[in-house]
């Protein structure tokens, strides 16, 4: 037998593998860049949609416009919008059956609002949407398993090699080797980049935007940087912990973008889609969507939005997203509409 044809096809196999994993890979993380627009694109990119949420919710608490009491319970007192996602607060509190922050706070994730914050980051090249990293994982997975396979193939080979070779040669399991190790390594370098949602031109966006932003103390910049371990206000920080506690278990949907997000939805039933698994666009990570509001660093990178992100503000209309029409129909829709809860 001879044993060139085999040896050839591992390594042709091997070659093509590593050579679609890399291209996937920069491919997904590539894109045209740009700035960070303003502190809703800043808590996305730093915590994913939960972010978003804890960012509008203590800046309206911050200037009285909210008031939190008891075992978190949310009025509004002055129901005025300076952003879409304020607007979405006092749009979804008005919906809601009662006033619990966790509801509020889930419902404000899921919101059109936040989502196309996702979708435009997306877009710029600054973040990786989920369905884009669920297959490229998917892609990493196959490569891994294909060399795993291969590997116990090579010594069937071997033996068969050996049972009919007239002479002694290298076996063909130690000319094989480099191909699975170089489609192993592969798998594994590609799995481990494409794990964060963040690009790194998202990175560069959001530390030149701290370092341009980072002076600012008002409590929606805190949070939107830090977490809600940077609020100032013990009261505030540890209602929206015991928020984000709360919700934090019902992330029945982590795969990603699994279908379109109504344009308009009622939050009367918003916890009982969350404990469902309601369709939503944006969660990437773990936390993002449910719990994850609590310290710096990111906290969501993938998937779909039972935990979910989410989008923000002026800029949250300028990406395509699932849950709008159109950008123009979003930003005539949206921002017509916020202009005039603020005024």
């Amino acid at each position: 037998m001879t044993m060139g044809l085999p040896t050839t096809l591992y390594y042709l196999v091997a070659a093509v593998a590593v050579g679609l994993l890399v291209t996937r890979v920069v491919r997904s993380r590539r894109g045209p860049g740009g700035p960070v627009h303003d502190r809703y694109e800043a808590a996305f990119l730093d915590g994913g949609p939960a972010r978003v949420a804890d960012s509008a919710l203590a800046a309206l608490h911050a200037d009285g416009r909210i008031a939190i009491g008891g075992p978190g319970i949310v009025a509004v007192v002055r129901p005025t919008a300076r952003d879409l996602v304020e607007r979405a607060v006092l749009q979804e509190h008005a919906a809601a059956p009662h006033g619990a922050l966790h509801h509020l706070r889930l419902a404000v994730m899921r919101h059109p609002a936040v989502q196309e914050i996702g979708d435009g980051l997306a877009e710029r090249g600054l973040l990786v949407d989920p369905a884009t990293r669920r297959v490229t994982k998917r892609w990493c997975a196959a490569v891994g398993v294909t060399a795993f396979v291969l590997f116990p193939v090579s010594f069937l080979v071997t033996i068969a090699d050996f049972a009919t070779a007239e002479e002694f040669s290298v076996p063909f399991t130690f000319k094989v080797v480099p191909a699975l190790l170089a489609m192993g390594v592969a798998a594994g370098v590609c799995g481990s980049a494409s794990a964060g949602r963040v690009t790194p031109a998202g990175r560069r966006a959001l530390a030149a935007y701290g370092r341009e932003r980072g002076h600012l103390a008002d409590a929606g910049h805190l949070v939107a940087l830090h977490g809600l371990r940077a609020l100032p206000d013990p009261v505030l920080r540890e209602q929206l912990l015991a928020a984000a506690r709360v919700n934090g278990p019902r992330r029945p949907g982590r795969g990603g973008r699994s279908g379109p997000s109504p344009h308009h939805h009622s939050s009367s039933s918003s916890s009982d889609a969350d404990a469902l698994g309601a369709v939503t666009v944006w969660c990437a990570d773990a936390g993002s969507c449910g719990g994850g509001g609590g310290g710096g660093g990111s906290s969501c990178s993938s998937g779909s939005c039972s935990s979910g992100s989410c989008s923000g503000g002026g800029s949250s209309c300028g990406g395509s997203s699932s849950s709008c029409s159109s950008s123009s129909s979003c930003s005539s829709s949206s921002s017509s509409s916020c202009s005039s809860s603020s005024s």
